[in-house]
């Protein structure tokens, strides 16, 4: 039989500050200690998750001293939730740590000259700031302890989020401070209508049931875009939840559904179906309008997207006589944000429905000087398409959280813009790409912007100049 696992407690670990992906920093006998649902002032005792030779991962059992910088947190799922894990640190502690990540990064990964950074931009609305929120259907409820020690028989069917580190368990969410109205009307509408009809929630496991996922988007224009991914399910069952919604929410200008029978809730290979409206929503950016459609991307918090793309312009310092070429360029917002600015954009993304969008909000908006381009970045981007299209005076680039691939920062070095603004959601690796950019680049401006509060995520702007 094997041995049952010992339980190691270390008392009385006082707390020094934040480290990557959210959790705080301790330090017991030479070691680091992780601990996550902490805050930098805390003194706690810990039990032992996980012990490795340099380091340890643990959870607090017992609080012996509270981190000034703490708040109470607004959310009565916070803790079980996997998201706004900093709802216990107050926002301006959350900016100051989320500074020193920058910080951090670059002085410990990047180890090149770096001017002094800008204060980071927070965010306005820490509140109800999101403009997109996925909630899924599961008939596994997660049960709180409490529940399950009781021995009694609960509902288990949920709509909300996944717990952390649980594929088939979801937290049935009550309210949720993310997204404006109406997105927990329409949560509670559709699960009460749901359960009223019997229709089934989806089990992972298994992989069968009625209801399997429901996405919420809102624009600053006011329009509202529903999705509702059904499992197998009867198409006069489907059109029953359609009509409800339409006829309780006539606020909602696109009314979509997919069926979608994969193991996953991935949809950009499946068929949406506009059930009602326009299969597309309106957002707004100083005068410009982009449509985002089910499968669009759009920053999740608008009025911190324009803060940034605003700094990315500004850093481009356009004159209108410049190449620009806007790498990672999504649906094209940053190129159409900053095209009137310059001679000529020249967008790269490897989603082809992307640059469909992004060409298409170029048309609505009249903007005639752009031109993008679909496929893998280390394959588009190379010596002929530079030589086709000319060598860039700026290049904007906006990676995904694994920065920028070695082969692109080559193609970028021997076409040597003038200047390079990064644009990273990955302070790290963002770090890692400007050392190898170090040679003929230095950094004359950082610029940390908060798109996420209480979370521990933050985008960052830097400004490079090719030395002389």
């Amino acid at each position: 039989m094997r041995k049952p696992k010992e339980t190691i407690i270390i008392q009385n670990l006082t707390v020094e500050k934040m480290a990557a992906e959210g959790k705080c920093i301790a330090r017991h006998e030479g070691k680091v200690v992780f601990i996550e649902g902490v805050a930098p002032g805390d003194v706690v005792d810990v039990q032992v998750k996980r012990k490795k030779n340099s380091f340890i991962e643990a959870s607090p059992i017992i609080f012996h001293e509270y981190s000034k910088l703490r708040k109470e947190p607004i959310c009565s799922h916070f803790g079980v939730c996997g998201g706004c894990k900093w709802q216990h640190i107050g926002y301006d502690a959350q900016l100051d740590m989320k500074q020193q990540q920058v910080v951090d990064a670059l002085e410990r990964i990047a180890k090149v000259v770096i001017p002094e950074i800008q204060p980071i931009v927070g965010s306005e609305q820490t509140s109800y700031y999101r403009n997109k929120l996925e909630f899924s259907f599961s008939d596994s409820r997660w049960l709180t302890d409490a529940e399950i020690k009781s021995g009694d028989t609960f509902d288990r069917d949920a709509l909300g989020f996944h717990i952390p580190g649980k594929f088939d368990k979801i937290l049935d969410v009550d309210h949720c401070y993310l997204q404006p109205e109406p997105s927990n009307s329409l949560r509670d509408t559709v699960k009460a209508y749901a359960k009223a009809k019997r229709l089934t929630f989806f089990n992972p496991r298994e992989q069968v049931g009625n209801m399997r996922n429901l996405i919420v988007r809102t624009a600053n224009t006011g329009q509202v875009m529903v999705i509702v991914q059904f499992g197998e399910t009867p198409l006069e069952a489907i059109e029953g939840v359609m009509e409800h919604i339409k006829t309780k929410f006539p606020e909602i200008t696109s009314l979509n559904y997919i069926i979608n029978t994969k193991r996953n809730e991935t949809f950009h290979d499946l068929e949406v179906v506009c059930y009602y409206g326009q299969p597309f929503i309106v957002e707004q950016m100083e005068g410009l309008q982009f449509r985002v459609g089910p499968k669009s991307f759009y920053q999740t918090n608008s009025a911190q997207a324009y803060e940034l793309y605003a700094i990315t312009r500004t850093l481009a310092g356009l004159s209108g006589d410049e190449l620009v070429y806007d790498l990672y360029t999504g649906t094209g917002t940053i190129a159409n944000f900053v095209a009137k600015k310059a001679k000529k954009v020249i967008g790269v993304e490897f989603v082809p429905e992307a640059i469909v969008d992004a060409k298409l909000n170029s048309q609505i908006n009249g903007i005639d000087n752009t031109d993008f381009y679909a496929g893998d970045m280390k394959a588009v981007l190379s010596d002929d398409f530079v030589k086709t299209h000319g060598r860039p005076d700026v290049i904007i680039t906006d990676p995904p959280r694994a920065g920028m691939h070695e082969d692109v920062i080559q193609v970028i070095m021997r076409c040597e813009p003038e200047k390079i603004v990064y644009v990273s959601c990955n302070p790290a690796t963002q770090a890692r790409d400007i050392a190898l950019m170090d040679e003929k680049y230095e950094v004359k401006y950082i610029q940390p912007v908060d798109m996420f509060p209480h979370t521990h995520h933050v985008e960052n702007v830097i400004l490079l100049v090719r030395k002389p």
